[in-house]
């Protein structure tokens, strides 16, 4: 069995897509570092990320798959999901093994191909209710703060929207799981920042609540408005649970202001 071990980065994938032709080998598994070794693989070919290797085999993506397939791969690797290695690795050899104008990427009955599509829609709809339930505080000095923790990784794909919405103000939308955010100024393109000690921000990643020292006075009465208008509208025997939860997930209501006092 021929198993192929990469960095678990898209270069590090594109990189041992690169290799396995090079080597004229279709390797059976890929695996990231870390990952058990199968009993009975062969010593593993360890893949060592090439920019220039992967940006090579990008370029022959660019010439094989249609703009929606390219979209497909890009977005489903900000899943973050193990399992979607194999069949991401393995879509990607087939664009290349297969006839350039087979449309590799519309056939669903592939089951490497649905997985990676599957793999796209979910991340597609975390990054939508992101944008639906990103709840700002404002602070003393203007800044508006939303604190996320998604399941997979969206601020990159929500990024655009805020800073079209709320273009004349700045902002700060901080993922809490993976440790860096977008800061948004008001005038200049986003920048990514990290915060070298997290210990010493000014909110409470846990829910996201700015300190009350930090916090507009203003803003605390607009969240208090805001849990009164969200209450006085709940009509209690029209209540479904179980239909909130569809729709509004408990992951998120940590950090939704209308969730907590």
């Amino acid at each position: 069995m021929i198993v192929y071990v990469f960095d678990n980065t898209l270069d590090g994938l594109l990189t041992a897509v690169f290799d396995s032709f090079f080597l004229h080998q279709e390797p059976e598994m890929l695996l990231a570092e870390g990952e058990q070794l199968p009993l009975f693989a062969d010593k593993p070919h360890m893949v060592m990320t090439d920019n220039e290797k992967a940006a090579r085999v990008w370029k022959g993506l660019e010439k094989h798959l249609s703009r929606d397939g390219l979209h497909m791969i890009a977005i489903s690797w900000l899943s973050e999901e193990r399992a979607l290695n194999q069949p991401l690795f393995n879509f990607v050899c087939k664009v290349f093994r297969l006839p350039a104008c087979s449309g590799i990427e519309q056939n669903a009955s592939d089951p490497d191909v649905l997985a990676v599509r599957n793999t796209c829609r979910r991340v597609l709809h975390e990054q939508l209710r992101m944008k639906q339930f990103i709840r700002f505080q404002k602070a003393k000095d203007g800044t508006y703060l939303a604190v996320v923790s998604p399941d997979h990784n969206v601020l990159p794909l929500i990024i655009d929207h805020f800073q079209d919405r709320f273009n004349d103000q700045p902002w700060l939308i901080y993922d809490a799981k993976r440790h860096y955010g977008y800061y948004y100024d008001g005038t200049n393109a986003p920048i990514r920042i990290t915060f070298e000690d997290e210990a010493s921000v000014p909110f409470d990643l846990t829910n996201g609540k700015l300190e009350a020292d930090v916090l507009s006075s203003d803003d605390a009465l607009f969240q208090q408005l805001w849990r009164t208008y969200f209450k006085a509208i709940c009509i209690k025997e029209r209540m479904n649970p179980r239909k909130q939860l569809s729709d509004m997930p408990r992951r998120y209501w940590k950090y939704m202001t209308e969730k907590n006092e």
